[in-house]
């Protein structure tokens, strides 16, 4: 059987499962769409939940960060995590107590303003919308390899997948489609893993491998990888970074943008009462940490294959680096993955001295000397992870078992999106505010035709994205973070915090926010329409467009605080309701001392 014939039987197998489910689990009602009923238990939302966080960034784009970034690029790995566990902690349980179903329900009534609602449904929207960009992006590159069509048409094929069973099943065929999701991208994740952890260091644990010997050579795995890279003019893989002040930002605004994110806080909805709403946010921890400790391995793993596939005599090395450098591979010898990778356009080859040879270097180091004219190898980050299994030369059904898991991870957050995106329009919009006697039937046609609008827009933006998918999703999480989540930490924790101080806050914190991405990543993410080049030479103090997702958040706490201060109270009702979210009942006394 040719490896296209089993991709498509593994693809096609699971797009068929997942449409089935859907079938299975139609939404029936709004509550069957928004909180799938409401009677989820904690051990499945945990796993749909992980699937929901688990996105094409984390299966897709992580592992190939920290291959192409090492050390500097463990942001995204501590930031997520750090994330989860303060939406865990803090967010989770408090807004499943207060009951309703979306994050703008949260706001608008905390903040007793319909003001205060709209805000939050259009950052919600601009947040989600930036994601779900990502999820295309990913998609497409998973489509684009595996079934052998263009990104274009991988992308489209993506959006009518999610069509087919998030637009019909709504969060109850969702919640049902993600496990399935979930047990199929984990399976996809480590198992290849594994396999390429046992042939490179003889440990079949990826951790563990990561820091054990590198076989063929007999250096330790880490020290190897530092010593090819490093002979190619790249920084050393375990680097330490220079702008610590960058880092620390950019971590932090990946944290308060994984606790503002709203399709994943929706999952907490769906539960019967407020314990299962913190087990299920542990049950997600756990099943989110068994891809997030294999990942560094597997990013490391993937740069050791890569620039050992390219310079052959690198592998066996323990001395010598420069010399194995002067004869990498043929072009016309390159293996069979890198030729169906080249296809898809997301691995290019330029000969620029003529040799025939592919020189593969970080061209900002002068090897004129070693007669190289320039680096003429560009790979895709995105591919890493995909391509892993074929660069380590792995049986087909592991292919086509990786093939399966890349777009399971990119369609089960895709859908969490959308349904956010659709709920906000549908329940927070229109039944809230426009039209509150629109029939439970109305509703639900609303909020099927706004999650199709919304992948088709998601879907145009992803065919054009400001980033590769992990590059994308950060600045979703920027945005969340500057926007929703001081809100939602203020409209929890503090009673003095009325609307006027939420409305400023939110809207300071989205605009300062996009300000600063647009001018470097685009107006609207349109290419070519940014103010000023995306280096570090431009950037205020040396802050990224991805980290300034936490100074917005900073900017949106101090603008809240001085507006709740010089503005009136809110209500004592509301300060009542913020009270009994806060503590359970029959913690009077202790509350009181």
């Amino acid at each position: 059987m040719s490896q296209f014939a089993i991709n498509l039987l593994f693809v096609g197998s699971s797009f068929a499962l997942y449409i089935g489910i859907a079938i299975w689990a139609r939404a029936g009602s709004t509550k069957d769409f928004y909180v799938a009923g409401g009677g989820v238990h904690p051990i499945t939302n945990g796993m749909a939940t992980a699937a929901d966080w688990m996105s094409a960034a984390s299966f897709i784009s992580m592992a190939g960060l920290l291959a192409s970034g090492g050390y500097a690029n463990s942001t995204f790995l501590m930031g997520w995590t750090g994330g989860y566990v303060i939406l865990a902690m803090l967010l989770a349980p408090y807004l499943r107590k207060f009951g309703k179903f979306t994050v703008p329900d949260f706001i608008g009534d905390r903040f007793y303003s319909n003001t205060a609602r709209l805000v939050a449904i259009v950052c919600l929207i601009v947040a989600s919308v930036t994601y779900v960009i990502g999820q295309m992006t990913g998609a497409g590159v998973a489509f684009s390899r595996f079934l052998e069509v263009s990104n274009t048409w991988g992308i489209w094929l993506a959006a009518l997948i999610v069509f087919l069973y998030a637009v019909f099943g709504g969060m109850k065929g969702i919640t049902y489609t993600q496990v399935a999701q979930y047990i199929v991208l984990i399976i996809a994740y480590t198992i290849p893993a594994v396999f390429i952890a046992f042939q490179l260091t003889g440990n079949p644990i990826p951790m563990f491998g990561m820091f054990s010997t590198h076989t063929e050579s007999g250096v330790p795995l880490l020290e190897k990888l530092d010593d090819v890279v490093s002979a190619l003019g790249f920084r050393d893989y375990t680097a330490d970074v220079d702008n610590k002040l960058n880092m620390v930002l950019f971590t932090l605004s990946l944290m308060v943008g994984t606790a503002g994110l709203p399709h994943v806080i929706i999952r907490f909805f769906t539960v019967p009462k407020v314990a299962d709403a913190r087990w299920s946010a542990g049950w997600a921890l756990v099943f989110i940490a068994l891809l997030y400790l294999t990942a560094p391995a597997v990013g490391s793993m993937a740069r050791l294959n890569l620039m050992t596939t390219v310079y052959p005599e690198m592998a066996g090395q323990t001395e010598n680096y420069e010399e194995a450098a002067q004869n990498p591979i043929l072009y016309e010898e390159r293996p069979d993955w890198f030729r169906t990778w080249e296809e898809t356009g997301l691995i290019n080859f330029t000969d620029a001295n003529d040799d025939g040879r592919i020189q593969f270097y970080n061209d900002a180091t002068d090897y004129a000397d070693r007669g190289w004219e320039g680096n003429e190898l560009t790979v895709n980050n995105d591919i890493l992870v995909l391509a892993n299994p074929e660069i380590a030369n792995l049986p087909g059904w592991v292919i086509g078992l990786i093939a399966a898991g890349g777009i399971a991870a990119a369609l089960s957050t895709a859908a969490g999106l959308l349904l956010a995106i659709s709920s906000a329009i549908s329940h927070d919009l229109i039944k809230t505010m426009i039209n509150p006697k629109i029939s439970e039937k109305g509703e639900m046609l609303a909020a099927r035709i706004s999650m199709g609008g919304a992948i088709l827009l998601a879907t145009y933006l992803g065919l054009n994205p400001p980033g590769f998918a992990a590059q994308t999703v950060a600045l979703a999480f920027g945005i969340a973070g500057a926007s929703l989540f001081p809100a939602l930490m203020m409209g929890i924790f503090s009673k003095r915090m009325n609307n006027s101080g939420a409305i400023a806050g939110m809207l300071t914190g989205l605009i300062c926010t996009l300000l600063y991405i647009f001018t470097y990543l685009g107006w609207f993410f349109i290419p070519g329409t940014n103010t000023l080049a995306n280096t570090p030479d431009n950037w205020i103090l040396g802050i990224s467009p991805l980290s300034f997702g936490a100074v917005g958040a900073m900017i949106n706490f101090a603008v809240a605080f001085g507006v709740s201060r010089v503005t009136a109270a809110p209500p004592q009702e509301i300060q009542d309701l913020v009270e009994s979210v806060r503590y359970p009942k029959g913690a009077g006394m202790a509350i009181d001392h």
